[in-house]
């Protein structure tokens, strides 16, 4: 049985993707930072260890141990606590991270910037990462309606006209979400996540019906930090009062798929995939 690593973060995608390792027959070995990961986590590991989020020399050495030289990098690191100036208090860095925030991070860190120090300072250590989707392709957002509420003609409407604004900013390192209703722009993500936007959106927006919209930008790394849904997502949205998802196909990751979905019908959200090679 061959190894792979699994570098995992917050919430339940590191799970899925565990599973999705095991069903390939896989030896999955996972190195987790500390006060991240989710506890069912260790149940789905051959092997399993705790690690600082600064500390990339203990993932490369265990991951080396364990005969693993592919990984997978899932789950969320708060930005929040990326710039918490406590940080280097907390979770004292090693001297690979030292190095790379020398040379590579003083003057640009932003998401991109920093996955890509980071997969050039795992491969020098033996270590490659490869696409975070390639044991969840049922969990990705698919072309048209996925569900069984239909996008209302308001709904297409915007989506339409918001649809390359997005792209735009998520080109950017702006944000990878937006929310909008006829033709005006609500709200747009930036450090505070999704969850948040979300909400600040429904507070913005006393009309029900609204449309958000995510996807990746076009030269997003699929190694790490794909954007992704789940049913929480769905219960945020219904509570602000949105009646629409829109998400880039093969871009965003629908945590739990079927039960994405299934919350969705029973909100009555309209969750519908966006061909972006089309648009």
């Amino acid at each position: 049985m061959h190894s792979i690593g699994l570098i995992a973060g917050q919430g339940r995608l590191p799970i899925l993707v565990a599973q999705g390792m095991r069903a390939e027959g896989r030896r999955v070995c996972c190195v987790a930072f500390s006060g991240h990961y989710d506890a069912e986590l260790p149940r789905y590991c051959d092997e399993f260890k705790t690690v600082g989020v600064y500390r990339i020399g203990s993932w490369v050495r265990r991951l080396r141990r364990w005969d693993a030289r592919e990984a997978v990098m899932v789950g969320r690191v708060a930005k929040t606590r990326m710039h918490d100036p406590l940080r280097l208090v907390r979770e004292l860095p090693d001297w690979r991270a030292v190095w790379l925030w020398y040379r590579r991070l003083r003057h640009d860190r932003r998401d991109q910037a920093v996955l890509a120090a980071v997969i050039d300072e795992l491969h020098r250590g033996g270590i490659d990462l490869v696409d975070s989707t390639t044991y969840i392709p049922d969990h990705m957002a698919s072309a048209g309606v996925m569900g069984g509420v239909e996008p209302t003609p308001q709904q297409h409407g915007d989506i339409e006209f918001a649809w390359s604004m997005l792209q735009q900013t998520a080109d950017m390192d702006i944000g990878q979400s937006m929310a909008v209703r006829d033709r005006d722009v609500i709200a747009v993500e930036a450090v505070e996540g999704s969850d948040r936007m979300i909400q600040r959106a429904g507070e913005l927006c006393r009309s029900r019906g609204w449309t958000f919209l995510k996807t990746a930008g076009s030269q997003h790394d699929a190694r790490a930090d794909v954007p992704s849904v789940g049913v929480s997502t769905i219960h945020a949205l219904a509570r602000a009062g949105a009646g629409c998802m829109a998400l880039g196909v093969g871009r965003v990751i629908l945590i739990d798929r079927a039960d994405v979905l299934a919350a969705a019908d029973e909100a009555g959200i309209a969750v519908v995939g966006i061909d972006t090679t089309s648009t």
